[in-house]
């Protein structure tokens, strides 16, 4: 119970305060989207990334997004299979079981559970999960030859595509950057979390329409919130993983849908009441899982 007043109470404290805020006064969550999108989380992706120190533990996490991704697809397909489920449904399932929200959520979490230390490694996966979203994202949410150029576009306007890429260059080669621009990134990339957590409450406070289907929805949450995680923890079983990284990977895991992730489903019509339900139940689901979840990791 310590983890949950200490870890999940202060941060589902500021989701509410999001939440409460649309629900009073709805506002352009637009427009506070894009504040973070293209100012305050590349100032944090580029300052995180160029101050840490690499390892092979990123290119084990690279490999772990990818491997866990794909066995979500390939779950979600036999389950479709099983059920009987059409390609629009199956499509809804693999967005919201494909795609965490790492970082509104994740990057908390994590920053306040294990550490410091392990922001790092959150960041990078957020990066990894941000061009996984706005690639697979589309392509599944649309299905169609218009959607794999239409998401190649997407990753190529992401900024914080190019931040990491810069960060990653001036790390390699060992290019310094002034003190007071490290300084005011840094600034300005503090606010990120926050503001972050503040517009995951507003985005869930923006969903009208839900559609529960509850065996899609029921089968979506398992997965999400039960099966990814126990993955992560068989994966770190069989990989040699610095214990920290091991750590971020299962509680990143175990993170609830992307809220994006209804964007695309709205954007392309693809069951966007289904995946906004996933959504919404899977975060409130997710206040027991992690708490039981971060006690085990501890």
């Amino acid at each position: 119970m310590g983890l949950f007043f200490s870890v999940i109470l202060p941060i589902m404290a500021v989701f509410a305060s999001g939440f409460i805020l649309q629900r009073i006064r709805v506002m352009d969550v637009r427009s506070v989207s894009a504040v973070s999108l293209y100012i305050l989380s590349p100032a944090l992706v580029f300052v995180t990334l160029y101050d840490a120190s690499y390892d092979s533990g990123f290119l084990i996490i690279l490999i772990y997004m990818f491997v866990l991704f794909y066995i979500m697809v390939g779950l979600n397909k036999i389950l479709a299979k099983i059920l009987k489920w059409d390609a629009n449904k199956e499509s809804a399932s693999i967005l919201a079981t494909g795609f965490m929200n790492s970082g509104n959520y994740g990057l908390p979490v994590v920053l306040f559970s294990i550490g410091q230390a392990a922001v790092p490694y959150a960041i990078f996966i957020m990066v990894i999960q941000a061009l996984q979203n706005n690639f697979f994202g589309i392509y599944y949410a649309s299905r169609s030859t218009s959607g794999m150029k239409r998401a190649l576009v997407n990753v190529m306007k992401m900024p914080t595509t190019y931040a990491a890429i810069i960060a990653f260059l001036l790390q390699f080669f060992s290019i310094g950057i002034p003190d007071p621009i490290h300084d005011t990134l840094s600034m300005v990339g503090d606010a990120a979390v926050p503001v972050m957590m503040i517009m995951l409450g507003m985005q869930l406070g923006s969903i009208t329409g839900l559609k529960l289907n509850w065996q899609i929805v029921s089968s979506a949450v398992v997965l999400k919130m039960i099966v990814a995680p126990i993955i992560a923890f068989l994966f770190v079983q069989f990989v040699d993983v610095d214990p920290i990284i091991a750590s971020v990977l299962i509680i990143i895991s175990a993170m609830p849908t992307a809220a994006t992730t209804t964007m695309y489903a709205i954007e392309f019509d693809t069951e966007p009441e289904l995946v906004s339900s996933i959504t919404l139940i899977s975060t409130l689901v997710s206040v027991v899982t992690l708490s039981v979840l971060l006690t085990l990791v501890a």
